[in-house]
């Protein structure tokens, strides 16, 4: 077993997206089918929950304060006084945001998918500051995690499933030579959120595995957190030091959750992180 903690006791459906906020000292996540973004404090405790109108897939810093969400129906700002604007406005029928993550530049890569997750229903966009999109990846099923090595030169990314967490080329904007770093097996549940640790490793949830696994650059497993709850979503390096992983669990679809499902778990002093940048925009 896994020596996790407990930061947050909570019963999000869908929690996802870690991260760590280093300006506010905070660990942003969300709560995607309930419409909510949570913040906590791990040096206090203290968490605050702020209601979005659309299922929200992702909520990241921005540079200049507030926060860029990606929602069902495109990616907004939310200021620091709490101002809503669109950024991007693109609905789309059946469609809805998934895991987003800011990219070295400061971009910020967009998923969707759809409710129904039919095959080739997703896309994976690019969006600047000035709310200019592109579609780098326009035929997925179920966007969810993407990272950067520490140099920036490789990008990792999951379309859940696949079962594979895939490796890109990436040049500073776009993504090459698209292959496959590791393969999860059958049984041991779908890949989801991933994170990157400052030695390059990549450390991905595991939904319907109970379990966070690390591959190391070559694609090598080395390390296994089992987890008593069944469907972890997404793990990210946070507090001060970037050495806590958090990991974000779910209870939908559960016949019989755990009673810890769609808490916030932290395994103390798991690793050391790499600094995540704002959205810049």
């Amino acid at each position: 077993m896994t020596g996790y903690e407990v930061a947050v006791h909570a019963r999000a459906e869908l929690g996802e997206g870690p991260t760590w906020d280093p300006a506010a000292g905070r660990l942003l996540w969300v709560d995607i089918l309930s419409s909510r973004v949570h913040a906590y404090d791990p040096s206090s405790g203290r968490c605050t929950v702020r209601t979005t109108e659309q299922h929200v897939g992702a909520a990241k810093p921005r540079a200049g304060g507030g926060l860029v969400l990606n929602l069902r129906d495109g990616v907004g700002l939310l200021d620091p006084d709490d101002a809503f604007r669109w950024l991007h406005h693109d609905p789309a029928p059946g469609r809805r945001a998934n895991d987003a993550a800011v990219a070295p530049d400061g971009s910020l890569w967009a998923g969707t998918m759809r409710y129904d997750e039919a095959p080739g229903g997703g896309t994976l966009s690019r969006l600047t500051g000035d709310g200019t999109a592109q579609v780098v990846l326009p035929a997925v099923a179920v966007s969810n995690g993407t990272a950067w090595s520490p140099d920036g030169r490789l990008m990792y990314y999951v379309d859940s499933p696949t079962r594979r967490v895939d490796v890109f080329d990436f040049d500073g904007r776009r993504i090459t030579g698209r292959r496959p770093l590791a393969q999860v097996e059958r049984g041991a549940g779908f890949p989801d959120g991933l994170t990157v640790d400052a030695d390059g490793c990549v450390w991905v949830a595991l939904w319907d595995g109970a379990a966070i696994r690390r591959y190391t650059p070559d694609g090598t497993l080395d390390r296994v957190l089992a987890l008593p709850i069944s469907r972890p979503t997404a793990c990210a390096f946070a507090g001060p030091g970037l050495t806590d992983l958090y990991v974000t669990t779910a209870r939908t679809g559960l016949a019989a959750p755990h009673p810890l499902a769609g808490s916030l778990v932290v395994v103390p002093d798991a690793g050391r992180g790499l600094p995540q940048p704002a959205f810049a925009g």
